[in-house]
């Protein structure tokens, strides 16, 4: 299960059931478990924490350095959870001192080839990267959030619940939940209706959501206006707790 040109650091602890392919090299402090599949070519470094039944694909670097001059080898860290699928050339590095030393990643997540997610990101559950995505240093993916081919996100970010981007998307502030950026300049084009559909939102939360996407973009109102009377609304439609919760942990401030 595992081939004998596999290079592995005596310090690395792998599960009795990982599949590792020809030529991929597994270095000190780094834990595999079971059920996880590593293809031909793979590097993976540092102190790793990869949980069970993940799919890495052959060229992948996975826990390298941060790509960051303020790192000088402090003790850093990547853990990553359970049932991933990562792709093809995808890279994905640990954390800094500057946050708190982990890029941290969740379940059942999906990482297309070329994609790459920087030094202290936090990444939850059910998210997609379509291929050659990137994310700056410090960007916080809450969970099913879609990020289409080609799309950046600038460092310190953070992207609510059920967000989506168009392909080649620009993000360079906060993106709310449920709401679809694209173009450029990358801004709102409403709610990701078809992605709440298909996660199974009924069409009275739809319809809650989509008028509070208008008080928030169409009406005119402030930003601190806007988000006083969604607190108001969601004492009553609490499917839009979250929202109300992510405005007031923005500190980029939103995409608007």
């Amino acid at each position: 299960m595992i081939h004998p040109s596999v290079i592995i650091d005596p310090s690395a602890t792998i599960a009795a059931n990982v599949k590792i392919g020809p030529y991929t090299v597994i270095g000190a402090n780094v834990t595999i478990g079971s059920g996880t599949v590593i293809g031909s070519h793979v590097c993976i470094n540092g102190t790793t924490t990869i949980g069970k039944n993940n799919r890495i694909y052959q060229f992948s670097s996975i826990g390298e350095d941060p790509q960051d001059k303020k790192y000088h080898g402090e003790p850093s860290f990547l853990e990553i959870g359970d049932n991933n699928e990562i792709r093809e050339f995808t890279t994905i590095h640990r954390g800094t001192p500057e946050d708190n030393n982990l890029t941290s990643i969740g379940n059942n997540n999906l990482f297309m080839a070329y994609t790459h997610v920087a030094h202290d990101c936090v990444i939850k559950n059910d998210v997609i990267l379509a291929n050659a995505a990137s994310l700056g240093g410090h960007v916080h993916l809450a969970s099913n959030v879609i990020l289409g081919g080609f799309s950046i996100v600038h460092q310190f970010c953070q992207l609510g619940d059920y967000c989506f981007s168009a392909m080649g998307s620009a993000i360079t502030k906060d993106v709310p939940p449920f709401v679809m950026v694209g173009g450029r300049p990358t801004k709102p084009h409403g709610i990701n209706s078809v992605g709440l559909e298909r996660r199974g939102f009924t069409k009275a939360t739809l319809l809650q959501i989509k008028r509070a996407y208008k008080i928030l973009y169409k009406s005119g109102l402030k930003l601190s206006e806007a988000t006083m009377q969604l607190k108001e609304l969601a004492e009553k439609e609490p499917e839009l707790q979250i929202l109300v919760d992510f405005l007031a942990k923005s500190n980029r401030s939103i995409l608007r």
